[in-house]
């Protein structure tokens, strides 16, 4: 049988799922470090993940939060839904997050199929261009236009980037192929855009300008690629050859129970611990207010003041939240870190993401015309102001979700300051053009919920992008977990979260990059990881991502 493609590397190949799963454990501290309190700032899924993991360690976790717990796995209820749920933030993951579905699987989470365009669980697809309107069930249902350019992406991903070769080495966890062929990449492609990788590509170039047009309208996948053209042609090439755009599921019950269900789990064998401690009970079941300031300690290493003024000292620090907060919303001594890494941070480029859903009475959209033999309302992609409209289906007897529009980047900012009710009517409006003769208004039940997260104080942004040139900086980040050669003011303080990570915006960069932080928290204690189980320290010198000139 041909191995899975999972999310290995390609800049730092290691196995994490591996790791996670050995009998041997993440490793230990010693027993005079047992109880010792350490800092951890968001209670995301980076942030629980991490305390979960260092309690079992003996220590004890202490996670700050200015909201709520999950972060951008945050599930929102209809009031009054019958269960009916909006995922503002994260909300399809794909099998090949190996590490994510490990606490998955721990915490009895539940998945099914997510209904992307063309997938097997979407009962149809329309993809709405320029006007014209295109029905499918299936791929071969579209024009053969669009076979040409998924043809040719096809071919500008075998033309530039090895495609073919680099994903049998994924696939294989075959780590010296993976290297040679992602160095040369990231060497050869730093500085290049996506835009200018579809546009130097011989396939799009012989198909021209309407073709390149389509892919961003339309992409192959999970939709159109268009917000995604200024970055980073390495960002693309991550997602693409590491399965990240395959084979969606969708958590059912929302996935905001992953975090809330670590939060909530006693784990099995635990150092130090008694029987019965879950991280909500060491935190009398809520966790610390939201963190103002960090600073160097007096008596321990740091001090941590949170929003009310209270300041504790602590010997290490985990920071999740994303890093422009650093800066921007929390007063943080410039002295804790170096001004390479401030540089990083500070060049971080985030997109924006703005999703707006409302709770219907019935999936209404499985009824069929029984003149055209289409559905009412099908899974939809369009160049118009709704770019992806999205149909969550909880079962014939219960109220469906509609994600009216999902959008990123330029098209999130035009939602940016319109409220909720002219959100919804110019959804509605762009819609009615594609479905002239269906009222989706009569179905709509309840309030609806919407969300840009670029306005949100606690995150400014929805995901870390890369654009052209940004490796360096992006190395410094993911590399700050390994601090043996950090002068001691800059040591114990540790990044964490899926922006800190190679594949931003997916729940496995936040799970990966806290494990990190794990490793990096054992060590400063004095601690090591088990000989028959190398933690990512461990294998730095033999898997560290490629180090350009600078």
């Amino acid at each position: 049988m041909t191995a899975p493609i999972t999310m290995f590397g390609p800049d730092f190949p290691f196995a994490y799922d591996d790791f996670l799963s050995h009998r041997a454990g993440l490793g230990a501290v010693p027993a005079a470090a047992h109880g010792t309190e350490i800092a951890i700032i968001g209670a995301g899924i980076a942030g629980i993940v991490a305390g979960h993991e260092l309690m079992k360690l003996g220590l004890k976790p202490v996670l700050f939060e200015s909201d709520r717990i999950g972060g951008r796995l945050r599930s929102e209820p209809f009031k009054d839904g019958a269960g009916a749920y909006a995922e503002l933030g994260a909300m399809r993951f794909p099998p090949s997050s190996r590490a994510l579905f490990h606490y998955f699987d721990k915490v009895g989470i539940e998945t099914i199929g997510f209904p992307n365009p063309l997938a097997p669980d979407t009962p149809s697809t329309v993809i709405e261009l320029g006007g014209v309107k295109h029905y499918a069930r299936t791929k071969d249902d579209l024009p053969k236009r669009f076979a040409e350019v998924e043809r040719a992406w096809a071919e500008a991903l075998e033309e530039g980037a090895h495609y073919g070769e680099l994903t049998a080495a994924i696939r294989a966890r075959d780590v010296a192929t993976i290297k040679r062929l992602w160095h040369h990449l990231v060497e050869s492609l730093d500085e290049e855009s996506f835009s200018g990788f579809i546009a130097n590509s011989k396939a799009f170039r012989e198909l021209g300008f309407r073709a390149r047009e389509m892919f961003g309208q339309v992409g192959f996948g999970t939709g159109g690629w268009d917000t995604d053209f200024p970055n980073s042609i390495l960002e693309i090439l991550r997602v693409v050859a590491t399965g990240a755009d395959d084979e969606h599921r969708l958590v059912v019950g929302g996935v905001e129970q992953l975090p809330r269900r670590l939060w909530a789990l006693v784990p099995e064998v635990m150092a130090h611990w008694p029987s019965g401690t879950s991280l909500a009970s060491l935190h009398n079941h809520v966790p610390k207010p939201g963190v103002a300031k960090i600073a160097p300690g007096t008596t321990k290493k740091f001090a941590i003041t949170d929003r009310y003024g209270t300041t504790t000292e602590y010997d290490a620090v985990i920071v999740t939240c994303q890093v422009w907060l650093l800066s921007a919303r929390i007063d943080c001594s410039e002295s804790l870190f170096h001004h390479d890494l401030w540089m990083a941070m500070e060049r971080t480029h985030y997109m924006q993401s703005s999703k707006t859903f409302v709770m219907v009475d019935r999936p209404f959209w499985r009824d069929v015309d029984p003149a055209t033999g289409e559905h009412a309302l099908s899974m939809t992609l369009s160049d118009r102001l709704t770019r992806g409209t999205y149909l969550l289906d909880n079962g014939e007897d219960k109220p469906g979700v509609i994600c009216l529009s999902y959008t990123w980047s330029d098209d999130a900012l035009k939602w940016l300051a319109l409220p909720l009710d002219d959100r919804v009517r110019l959804m509605l409006h762009s819609l009615r053009q594609i479905y002239p003769t269906l009222d989706i208004a009569q179905h709509i039940i309840g309030a609806p919920i919407t969300v840009s997260w670029e306005s949100d104080p606690n995150f400014m942004g929805a995901f870390k992008a890369n654009l052209p040139g940004h490796y360096r900086y992006q190395r410094r980040l993911f590399s700050h977990f390994v601090q043996d050669d950090l002068p001691e003011p800059h040591r114990g303080i540790f990044l964490a979260g899926d922006d800190i990570s190679w594949t931003a915006g997916w729940a496995e960069g936040a799970v990966t990059t806290a494990l990190n932080a794990v490793a990096g928290i054992i060590r400063h204690l004095g601690g090591t990881a088990h000989p028959e189980n190398p933690d990512p320290i461990d294998r730095w010198s033999d898997l560290a991502p490629v180090r350009l000139v600078e």
